[in-house]
């Protein structure tokens, strides 16, 4: 019995825990979008979430962690569509389906559209906005290499796949807060997609021709 309470109040805890660290990333992200970034103080965040600022850096280093946090997000998303996919799906579908499923999460949250133009508009957010597709490149490889049973040859390919897969992304980013904006999602995503594997395909016929025989 003593242990099944132990375990009821580790339970309680780290369900406390959670709950606090949303409560301070709902509220910063909110006061960013209402001030600004830089106009907005992590007093501003601990006073209107009712925590201490010790509290604060107990879950977030910085406010740009807190932006960086919510980022995570989108990779929970991608890597849970990948794990969802048949275990017979080919590679290519996994990737395609999985992804436009994670697209279509984000742009359907009128906040996430919101954070990703206050990211583009902060220097200081933008500076670290690349390190989130370093995350999602390693995260992309676990989820891909986990469906498969091949060993460090395997992962190095999907490293390097996982690796084009993200730039795509950034790059359509890139595109989709230009000019693009009018063309529907999924359209816009399969332009893209068909980009990249064509791209892949005519680099790897270059690299096959470019191989010493065997």
């Amino acid at each position: 019995m003593a242990d099944i309470d132990g375990a009821v109040r580790e339970g309680r805890r780290e369900r406390k825990r959670r709950q606090t660290r949303e409560r301070i990333e709902t509220t910063a992200l909110k006061l960013f979008l209402e001030r600004g970034f830089d106009n907005t103080t992590i007093e501003d965040i601990t006073e209107a979430a009712d925590v201490s600022k010790r509290s604060f850096f107990d879950y977030f280093p910085s406010k740009e962690d807190v932006v960086a946090a919510w980022q995570d997000g989108f990779a929970d998303e991608l890597i849970g569509a990948v794990a969802a996919q048949p275990a017979d799906a080919p590679l290519v579908e996994v990737i395609e389906t999985a992804i436009n499923a994670a697209l279509r999460a984000a742009v359907s949250d009128p906040q996430h559209l919101a954070i990703a133009v206050l990211i583009r508009d902060t220097p200081a957010l933008r500076s670290r906005d690349q390190l989130k597709y370093a995350k999602l490149e390693r995260k992309l490889t676990d989820a891909l290499h986990a469906r498969c049973s091949g060993g460090d040859e395997e992962r190095f390919r999907l490293s390097l796949l996982a690796a084009a897969v993200v730039g795509m992304l950034r790059i359509g980013g890139e595109r989709w807060s230009g000019a693009q904006k009018d063309l529907p999602l999924e359209e816009f995503a399969s332009g893209m997609f068909h980009e990249l594997w064509a791209a892949l395909a005519d680099l790897g016929a270059l690299a096959r021709a470019h191989l010493p025989a065997r």
